[in-house]
């Protein structure tokens, strides 16, 4: 009897054991999951007095509300010499390290977004920094490398190690142009491999992702990575815009062009993928949390965790404040909708 008792409590110890071994492998795979924002216009926002609440009504810290919706890590841009634009201008250095220590206290992730420009870079514009302006392509090779270098120290001297590093942004077109041209693969691979070794001197860890505009136009992706392939060029991760409204049409018509886009670039490629940026009309939340929620629920399928996550661009950027309309927050300073898809 005592020994059918013994073996009885042993076996339900076992199991109880495996249960939550299991329970807490999915907890982990669930916390690893990146659910983001790109904030890099707070810290103008909040200088110019815009005012942040939550969606009781309360004003309340926006680093605060995006947390409690499920936010768990923090985009941030620099550019290399920018202006006191309000709008268009910030994201030094300095305010890069700033916003990423803060984020980081209240217990967000972080992803650093590299330019390399003096303002936006994106598919219609990647100019040189004005102070990089006069190098030839080699001391292009050596400052791009000594630049992204010296952030990464600047952020590692403040006890912050961001997770991913983008080395570009949207480089559709190459950057640094006219010297990283994507029509010239050999030189863009030499400035991205020149960057990617400056992360991993400071980061071995860190994962460096090359990120294009345009997430469901399949051949370009593909013309694009097999030509950097091509030239042996060094990346973890394949990051992708999804804009739906500047395609014209509704998510619901683009999104299996995006997932097989991402499913293919995880075979032919063996990379992991992330969307860096996405967002929806503010006058439509139910449509933009439909296709939030959707987004999450695509990526997090993708079998052996090689989809990354899902990050909103700018969701606190009300239109009062940006004139940008993709925000997901009201013009009252109150979070609309589609921020409670990231509680999924």
């Amino acid at each position: 009897m005592i020994k059918n008792i013994i073996y009885f409590v042993l076996i339900n110890c076992v199991l109880i054991s495996c249960v939550s071994g299991s329970s807490e492998t999915k907890d982990s795979i669930n916390n690893r999951f990146v659910k983001g924002a790109d904030i890099s216009w707070l810290p103008q926002m909040e200088a110019s007095g815009f005012k942040f609440y939550n969606l009781s009504g309360k004003e309340e810290d926006c680093l605060t509300t995006l947390h409690s919706n499920g936010i768990n890590t923090v985009r941030l841009r620099t550019w290399v010499g920018p202006s006191d634009d309000p709008v268009n201008g910030h994201c030094s250095s300095k305010e890069l390290v700033f916003m990423a220590v803060r984020a980081k206290s209240k217990g967000f992730r972080v992803m650093v977004d590299f330019h390399y420009s003096d303002t936006w870079a994106d598919p219609g514009q990647q100019v040189k920094p004005a102070s990089w302006e006069s190098l030839d392509f080699i001391q292009l090779t050596e400052q791009i490398h000594r630049y992204t270098k010296e952030v990464l120290i600047e952020l590692k001297n403040a006890d912050v190690y961001p997770e991913w590093v983008q080395v570009g942004n949207e480089i559709n077109p190459g950057m640094l142009l006219p010297d990283g041209s994507s029509q010239n693969m050999s030189n863009l691979s030499q400035l991205i491999n020149s960057a990617y070794n400056g992360v991993k001197e400071v980061f071995p860890d860190s994962l460096v992702i090359i990120h294009l505009a345009s997430g469901t136009d399949n051949g370009l992706f593909r013309w694009f990575f097999d030509g950097l392939t091509r030239y042996s060029t060094k990346y973890d991760v394949i990051g992708f815009s999804y804009y739906p409204y500047w395609d014209k049409k509704k998510y619901t018509e683009t999104i299996n062009r995006l997932k097989n886009n991402m499913y293919d670039m995880i075979s032919r490629y063996d990379k992991k993928v992330v969307i860096v940026e996405t967002g929806g009309l503010d006058s439509e939340p139910d449509e933009t949390y439909a296709m939030v929620s959707d987004l999450i629920t695509l990526v997090r399928n993708i079998p052996d965790e090689k989809g990354l996550g899902v990050l909103y661009w700018e969701p606190q950027g009300a239109a009062i404040w940006s004139k940008y309309r993709l925000s997901c927050w009201g013009n009252d300073g109150v979070p609309e909708k589609p921020i409670e898809a990231f509680k999924k």
